[in-house]
């Protein structure tokens, strides 16, 4: 096809829609608008007409300027250099971007996300040999991207084959070859540290697994409470103000996946920036190191072109089953992806597409499952298991969780964290909703708690949320005629919920003992509080005012362990248990005194 047949000409601007005159378009293609050489891809064909979403604003363009068509759909660069960095939502760097531009970044400026400049010691697969049939997926060697990362190089989309020549062990930069393979068709190409994907097309597989371990965050409510397995999906929905974004910084930083991607899609600046500037200083708490040396960032903020967002979350899925692809687990977070449906709404009504519920397109729910279908625990080609679990933060208007994008949302994922403006109001973080969020994964993780910390864990936590479900009936009668109306056991219920409530499910973020929770001292925060509860409940049929028992010491140094004691002094819960134990233990003795001396 010659030159002249790829380009075309803008004939209408409406916004991010640009409609071109361009006969030799193809649907899904990348690319180059007017003389600024703003970024697009074609959405839609109409004949010779082809219509382009811009990647950036249209503003200043006109009818008759050229476009450029690059023979490519919308794709990422995928090799070593990609933890620690910093992208827009088409993966531009913007750390090079600012270098280069300052702090305004001109429309068109396109950088190549890796680095050419930078070397990287290559260690060839040692299984491979002359004439190796390759797959695509399949690892040619490793380099040490980071400290504690390694990386696989995989092999590229369209270099499947026989493998002709394997470089040696040495040091390469990325545009250097490192073999040759003679594909299916006959032709000889060369192999890199890096290839294309095209952020649409999910990266292949060999087969899907179930999960089989849950993702720990530290975060007692979601580990104890609502497990979310490793390669399964999840969503945290709440209103503004709820604490979506500080509750998602906190499982990227705390969660025990290899890699964490997070997607900040059309989300306000400050909060953005306050992730960008936050991640670099933290220290992983599993290494010690930069948390940085396995996180990656895309940055799409809400004053930034429309579609991009919806790009955004394509390009950090493909980031993600890249990684998955070399056998980790990894942590996507969307934060959110009803800016994501958004986009979706704004772009169909630009389009002329019939809307449905409340403008967006009618086709909301199979995008959004889409998406979510490519998180997953997978047998990856050449690299073992791996997994991608995906985290997508709802943001439904007034908190209304039936509007289409949360109601949508609810019918795909497996495990939902509703976040709460009442809890977040009354000063109750994370304000997740222990009425309104469940997990369909607690019998799985059932498993993996019973063999890595107690046996007992499936029933306490059934009996706490026993609990705290009669605790909210009680409230409403107590709400309605007054405590008065309430038994010495109903009474002693309330008290032992707020324990479950104040003890167990609140949790500072700002607290550097309380910020992070193991499993062993979540297990054991939550049977103190159940212990307090059985011990007093068994007094009060003996006779015990419950007054005397709410006057009792114990509560407040329960209330207060959480903060007392960090995960590597769980022996010291287990002394404060057997404490209690016997200070009820005395209470009962005196008790009985008394009632034998007033007889």
């Amino acid at each position: 096809m010659s030159v002249q047949s790829r380009q075309g000409i803008i004939q209408e601007i409406n916004g991010p829609i640009v409609t071109l005159s361009f006969p030799g378009a193809r649907m899904g293609e990348q690319v180059k608008i007017g003389e600024r050489a703003l970024v697009g891809e074609v959405i839609a064909l109409q004949g010779e007409e082809a219509v382009v979403q811009a990647y950036e604003s249209t503003e200043g363009l006109r009818p008759g300027e050229q476009a450029v068509g690059l023979d490519r759909p919308l794709s990422v660069e995928l090799g070593p250099g990609l933890l620690g960095g910093i992208f827009d939502g088409i993966q531009r760097p913007l750390k090079k971007m600012f270098l280069k531009a300052g702090d305004h970044i001109p429309r068109g400026l396109v950088l190549p996300a890796l680095d050419r400049e930078l070397s990287w010691h290559f260690v060839p697969d040692p299984e491979l040999t002359i004439e190796t049939n390759l797959s695509v997926g399949m690892p040619l060697g490793t380099v040490q991207e980071t400290e504690t990362i390694e990386h696989r190089i995989l092999v590229a989309p369209d270099r499947a084959g026989q493998l002709l020549e394997l470089a040696p062990e040495g040091d390469y930069q990325l545009e250097q070859p490192i073999g040759r393979v003679r594909t299916p068709d006959g032709r000889i190409r060369k192999l890199r540290l890096y290839h294309h994907w095209p952020v649409r097309t999910p990266r292949p597989f060999r087969r899907r697994d179930h999960g089989v371990a849950p993702l720990i965050t530290g975060q007692r409510i979601l580990d104890t409470f609502f497990p979310l397995l490793k390669g399964s999906k999840g969503a945290v929905p709440g209103p503004f103000g709820a604490g979506k974004t500080m509750l998602q910084q906190q499982i990227a930083r705390w969660s025990n996946a290899d890699i964490v991607i997070y997607v900040g899609c059309g989300e306000r600046g400050n909060e953005l920036v306050d992730v960008l500037e936050r991640f670099p200083k933290l220290e992983d708490p599993y290494t010690g190191r930069h948390l940085m040396e396995r996180t990656l960032l895309v940055a799409n903020t809400s004053n930034m072109p429309v579609v991009a967002r919806e790009a955004s979350i394509y390009v950090g899925l493909t980031l993600a089953e890249y990684y998955r692809d070399q056998g980790y687990d990894v942590l996507m977070l969307a934060d959110s992806t009803s800016r994501w449906a958004e986009a979706l709404r704004e772009v169909s009504g630009r389009l002329g597409q019939m809307p449905v519920e409340e403008g967006y397109p009618a086709y909301l729910a199979s995008r959004l499952a889409a998406v979510y279908e490519r998180a997953g625990r997978v047998e990856t080609v050449g690299c073992g298991k791996g997994s991608v679990t995906l985290v997508g933060a709802v943001s439904p208007p007034g908190g209304d969780f039936s509007e289409p994008v949360t109601a949508h949302t609810k019918e795909i994922i497996q495990t939902f964290w509703a976040l709460s403006k009442e809890l977040a109001d009354a000063g109750h973080y994370p304000a997740v909703d222990w009425v309104g969020s469940f997990s369909e994964h607690v019998h799985v993780a059932a498993g993996w708690w019973h063999r890595e910390v107690d046996t007992g864990w499936e029933r306490k936590r059934e009996s706490a949320l026993a609990l705290l479900s009669r605790d909210a009936e009680l409230s409403r009668i107590v709400n309605l005629v007054g405590p008065e109306a309430l038994s010495s056991a109903q009474r002693w219920e309330l008290e032992s919920a707020a324990l479950i409530k104040e003890g167990v499910l609140q949790q500072s973020a700002l607290d550097p003992v309380d910020n992070f929770a193991s499993p062993e001292k979540q297990f054991l925060l939550l049977n103190i509080m159940l212990t307090i509860y059985q011990k007093g409940a068994e007094l009060i049929e003996t006779g015990v005012p419950v007054q005397e028992l709410m006057k009792l010491p114990l509560l407040t140094r329960a209330r207060r362990a959480k903060q007392s004691y960090s995960s590597q002094q769980t022996d010291k819960l287990r002394e404060m248990l057997d404490g209690f134990i016997q200070e009820f233990e005395q209470v009962r003795l005196e008790y009985t005194r008394f009632e034998e001396t007033t007889r």
